[in-house]
């Protein structure tokens, strides 16, 4: 199934209500390519082969504004971009024929939200997590994690949890990620150190679509 346009930014933005609002009342502020709702328990069952299992998440934990799911491609970008909006908390993974892969995801909080376009310089799987000096000047008993001293070990209470996508501009890493956490609760928040967050599930689906030099536009 193919579609001959797709829906501009602008005129997703206009209206008086925040499409954020709109998201977590529940409703659809990117037409979905199938009215049946997504089955939370097949989209985030249990993933028991992964090298750290990972456990099924409760439907309930999980706002039905925030499933995965194909939808109507919103940003106009090339397939292959990745494309964060902030002001609804979704990533968007642009397809062909006019089509995205929607998740939801958690941002920075205020002071901390990173924005701009860069490209995906390095993935990896359940990354190791070193926490950039700036932070542990703020949080000093994450001197054990510095680089230092080897980061943390991956794992489920690792940060940066199940998949890495490293952001590099100009060649630099950039130190902000798109990973995933164990605190659902986040999606849909700002509440991060300025790295884009979203669930164990949703990132290992991304992780094997994305190749190293794909293009990351954050707005």
């Amino acid at each position: 199934m193919s579609f001959s346009h797709t829906i501009s930014r602008r005129s997703l933005l206009a209206g008086g209500a925040s499409l954020s609002a709109l998201a977590l009342a529940g409703c659809e502020v990117t037409p979905a390519l199938s009215s049946k709702a997504p089955d939370p328990t097949v989209l985030y069952g249990p993933l028991p082969d992964e090298r750290f299992p990972v456990p099924a998440i409760p439907p309930e934990k999980i706002h039905p504004g925030f499933y995965r799911r194909e939808v109507v491609d919103p940003t106009g970008e090339a397939p292959g971009t990745i494309y964060v909006d902030t002001s609804t908390f979704y990533l968007y993974h642009v397809q062909e024929d006019g089509i995205a892969m929607r998740y939801g995801v958690g941002l920075g909080r205020a002071g901390f939200g990173w924005k701009g376009e860069a490209i995906i310089g390095r993935k990896q799987k359940w990354p190791r997590w070193t926490p950039p000096a700036e932070m542990i000047a703020r949080d000093p008993s994450l001197e054990p994690y510095s680089a230092a001293n080897g980061g943390m070990d991956p794992g489920p209470n690792n940060p940066l949890g199940a998949r890495g996508l490293y952001i590099y501009q100009n060649g630099r890493d950039t130190l902000y990620r798109v990973h995933s956490n164990s605190d659902v609760y986040s999606i849909g928040r700002a509440v991060s150190s300025g790295c884009v967050r979203m669930i164990h599930q949703d990132i290992i689906h991304l992780y094997d679509r994305v190749a190293v030099g794909s293009r990351i536009i954050v707005a």
